[in-house]
């Protein structure tokens, strides 16, 4: 290696003490970001706890054939009292038994997937019917704008219940039959919310210019207004489903949602009507499961609000 006083440069190998100091500069950020979140998650225990409890739910749903200890459709004559009433929680029955001498637990296991795909598949079903017509009429504009947004105005003068008991009794109820009704009631306010801002977007000066340098309408849907109607979609699809799992829980109880013996939280509490006194673990665990789930995605779904747009922070 040369000598400076030479006049010859001296540059640093590599691998030399630069490489090391980056490397150990790279290892720092990467802790510091680490220990961000971290202390995100630490400074907000309700979002942690939230998080916590929708991973609880899920893998319980995911691997309820390995988590409970029986059949949830079995009957036991051992699992009813002398006199034919449920047994309370005990060494055997975790949770007690329901009025059919069956286990509570295992249903209660089996009945978050139920609930759990039914609150996916029908909150994601209507939010794309939502996106899908707010994105149309918020865009087109003119009458066939004016026309959808007419559609959407009818279908929120309708009380969302009142609405989706009426479908439901109409059909015979299933899992996908519920799901469907729920999505039917539940796109209109994520259409009014997309069509809103959609309709914002589109009067922007960036959305004129491409406009008049050719743009056609695909690339001004995908590579401007999608992008920016992203971080509003994905909060509504996590606010949605809360929504959905308290209706689905609704319908079940009042009898026109998933009928039994497949097991829901809902139909659970419709089933034990007659043991509210008597029995209240019937009614208590699953309620208790609806209200903790519905809770956990509200508290996540803000989260995610405002991380994604901080501006919104307190307004609601």
């Amino acid at each position: 290696m040369g000598s400076p006083a030479l006049g010859i440069n001296v540059y640093e190998p590599v691998g030399g003490t630069g490489g090391a100091e980056v490397a150990a500069t790279n290892v720092v950020r990467q802790a510091g970001s680490t220990m961000n979140r971290v202390g995100y998650f630490l400074r907000r225990p309700a979002l942690l706890l939230s998080l916590l409890f929708i991973l609880l739910v899920v893998m319980s749903a995911l691997f309820a054939p390995w988590l409970t200890p029986f059949d949830p459709d079995e009957q036991f004559v051992e699992g009813l009292s002398l006199e034919g009433a449920p047994l309370s929680p005990n060494s055997t029955y975790w949770l007690g038994t329901d009025l059919l001498g069956r286990d509570l637990f295992s249903r209660l296991i089996y009945g978050a997937r139920t609930s759990l795909l039914i609150g996916v598949v029908a909150n994601g079903t209507a939010v794309l019917i939502g996106v899908l017509v707010g994105l149309s009429a918020g865009y087109l504009q003119g009458r066939i704008g004016g026309l959808l947004m007419r559609f959407t105005d009818l279908m929120m003068a309708f009380p969302a219940l009142l609405l989706a008991i009426a479908l439901a009794a109409i059909f015979q109820p299933s899992v996908w039959i519920v799901s469907l009704v729920i999505a039917m009631v539940n796109w209109v306010q994520i259409a009014r919310v997309i069509y809103a801002e959609t309709s914002a977007l589109s009067a922007r000066d960036f959305i004129a210019v491409e406009r008049t340098l050719g743009a056609g309408t695909l690339r001004i849907l995908g590579v401007h207004l999608i992008p920016h109607l992203a971080p509003t979609v994905l909060v509504w699809a996590t606010l949605g489903i809360s929504t959905t799992v308290l209706l689905e829980a609704t319908l079940s109880f009042l009898g026109v949602g998933v009928q039994p013996p497949t097991p829901s939280w809902g139909n659970i509490i419709f089933e034990s009507q007659s043991y509210f006194t008597s029995a209240p673990w019937l009614v208590f665990f699953p309620g208790a499961a609806i209200v903790l789930l519905s809770l956990s995605f509200n508290i996540a779904g803000d989260a995610l609000r405002d991380a994604l747009d901080p501006g919104l922070k307190g307004r609601n």
